[in-house]
């Protein structure tokens, strides 16, 4: 791991999804203002795929796509939370709602505004978005 990296554990309201991701202690959580962000209020960072272990709830999950249907979200089907999905802007990684992990381990947020009800000229502005899922944190 790098300095300043650290596995992050988390999950779903009823506990029956767990996972950990690999980290920045201080993260760069993006405020979507979408129309499923905005109804979820969700908050995510971006990580790699192999960042990211599910550790316990395969089969509690349920997914949910729409419009593109490029993002992939993951609910679980007992509680309704959704910890984490695939986002539209990078197939590659994973998006994990910051409000999902456990307490302890996040040294400071730092938020980056996207304009996702403009999604396609906000991600032309915002193109440095996509290299999060390749393990790049700084705007």
């Amino acid at each position: 791991m790098t300095e300043g990296t650290v596995v992050h554990k988390g999950g779903c309201h009823c506990g029956s999804v767990r996972f950990e991701v690999r980290a920045p202690e201080v993260l760069t959580v993006i405020d979507c203002n979408c129309s499923i962000c905005v109804k979820k209020q969700n908050r995510i960072f971006i990580v790699p795929l192999c960042h990211f272990k599910l550790l316990k709830g395969h089969d509690a999950l349920k997914t949910y796509s729409f419009g593109t249907h490029q993002a992939k979200h993951y609910f679980c089907r007992n509680c309704g939370v959704q910890s984490f999905y695939i986002p539209r802007s990078n197939p590659d990684g994973y998006g994990v709602a910051v409000h999902c992990l456990d307490e302890g381990t996040v040294k400071k947020i730092k938020t980056e505004k996207f304009n996702g009800k403009d999604w396609d000229e906000a991600i032309k502005k915002s193109a440095h978005i996509k290299d999060y899922s390749k393990g790049k944190h700084s705007p």
